[in-house]
């Protein structure tokens, strides 16, 4: 099943996501419908607080096409060297910047059957894996990057909630209005 995806400036995406108690059945549904959801917004991870779960667990598919799932992980090791790359994400839509991120991690999860492991990566996959385990600490990609643009780019989203919001109230006005006088006719027509 398709998921919504939480946009930047709702709360969720600026908590620290809890601790995943058991891997069970619902678990491994949600996994599956991460993906689903990933894939069909053209992503390459997602995190449980960017559809609206405070656990802390994530998918990915990197550029070796393998599907994997992260639950409850840890990065127990960076590298020291740095590189940089254009970052986007699926809470922050048609947004990117360059970040400088550690170019080598290991990092030690469960996997969806709940079976520990622990997995050196470089490259796109160490880059995606930093990236989503930062939204299990309420950090988003901006964050790591120029300060002024973060600032803007939340300002921008904040004006889109809004109008988003007014819409919103605007078509609840004009649905009770039609609703009413709907209801009037038909009382017309009972007398």
């Amino acid at each position: 099943m398709v998921l919504d995806i939480v946009k930047l400036g709702e709360d969720i995406l600026r908590q620290k996501a809890q601790p995943v108690a058991e891997v069970n059945d619902e678990i491994r549904q949600l996994a599956e419908d991460m993906f689903e959801t990933m894939i069909e917004a053209d992503g390459v991870g997602l995190a449980c607080p960017q559809i609206g779960k405070n656990l802390r667990m994530f998918v990915l598919i990197a550029d070796d096409d393998v599907r994997r799932v992260f639950i409850n992980p840890q990065i127990i090791k960076t590298s020291e060297e740095m590189g940089d790359y254009d970052e986007g994400c699926l809470s922050i839509p048609q947004v990117y910047e360059t970040i400088k991120r550690p170019v080598r991690v290991t990092v030690q999860a469960l996997n969806e059957q709940g079976k520990p492991f622990t997995l050196d990566a470089d490259g796109l996959l160490a880059r995606i894996i930093q990236h989503e385990y930062d939204h299990l600490d309420g950090i988003v990609f901006i964050d790591r990057g120029d300060k002024d643009f973060a600032e803007k780019t939340s300002a921008q989203f904040a004006k889109r909630r809004e109008r988003a919001e007014q819409k919103r109230k605007e078509k609840e006005a004009k649905a009770k209005k039609i609703a009413a006088k709907i209801a009037a006719k038909e009382a017309k027509k009972n007398k």
